[in-house]
């Protein structure tokens, strides 16, 4: 998993760096231990601490942002097949097959997007499984799944000019479910830039190094020097968990599709 990945490997950087720098103190002349050397450690330490700060603190707060905006597309995805089911129903019984296809592919969506909740029930493909890649939704029979939806739907033919309006309201509302499944794709993508990434692991890794120069060799000041170092960790956990808000432990909650399948079955 990406995010338990990028926390284990940024704890043991950590840890490796408060190493050097213990094991480099011992072999540094005296005068670079005086006082004053030692205050302009501790300023420059204060520097690089409040620019990590303020940098986790954004991380989380731009990666808790996606997440919630990602959460509430799904909604609104939800939403609208909603509403074009019931627009369907108003075609009649000739739209009959395409509400058939767009059930099967909630339920397929369902089960391939959540694979680790219970799939919903009916019968649907159920050998779609997921991508490779965590951090993708695109798949291609799930996207042919839809696309039948919207070939059965311009083969219809209006009897009438209200079922006219009805078939065109359809088309727009088929039109914005492929736009809206399209734009939650794209945000199940990481938004973490790799070079800023790894700008803020050197950061922390000098500063874990400046605390393995300065701290007294003692039991207490070296598990605090972990615990930092296991809370930085969890950060970093936290902020990759929920920039990638379909996969990981911290997922988007199912919810919102199951409730449209329900009302799609009615």
């Amino acid at each position: 998993m990406l995010e338990v990945g990028a926390a284990l490997l940024v704890f043991a950087l950590l840890l490796l760096a408060t190493g050097l720098g213990v094991w480099v103190r011992p072999l540094l002349p005296e005068e670079h231990k005086a006082h004053e050397t030692v205050q302009l450690v501790q300023l420059v330490i204060g520097m690089l601490v409040t620019f990590a700060a303020l940098v986790l603190g954004l991380m989380t707060a731009s990666a808790k942002s996606s997440f919630d905006t990602a959460s509430n597309d799904l909604r609104t995805y939800a939403a609208d097949l909603i509403e074009f089911d019931t627009t369907l129903r108003e075609l009649g019984s000739e739209a009959d097959e395409a509400r058939h296809l767009l059930r099967v592919y909630t339920a397929a969506a369902i089960a391939s997007t959540w694979p680790r909740e219970p799939a919903p029930s009916g019968d649907y493909p159920k050998d779609i499984g997921t991508q490779d890649n965590s951090q993708r939704l695109e798949n291609v029979r799930l996207g042919d799944m839809l696309t039948d939806v919207g070939r059965q739907l311009r083969q219809l033919r209006a009897q009438d000019s209200l079922q006219q309006h009805a078939l065109d309201d359809a088309l727009t509302q088929y039109r914005r479910v492929v736009d809206a499944r399209w734009k939650l794709i794209e945000e199940a993508h990481s938004s973490i830039s790799q070079p800023f990434f790894k700008t803020l692991t050197f950061w922390l890794g000098v500063i874990f190094l400046s605390f393995g120069l300065i701290a007294p060799r003692n039991a207490l000041a070296l598990v605090t020097i972990s615990l930092g170092a296991v809370s930085i960790a969890s950060a970093i956990y936290v902020i990759v968990d929920l920039d990638t808000p379909f996969s990981g432990p911290i997922v988007i909650a199912s919810q919102p599709l199951r409730d449209a399948l329900t009302h799609l079955r009615r």
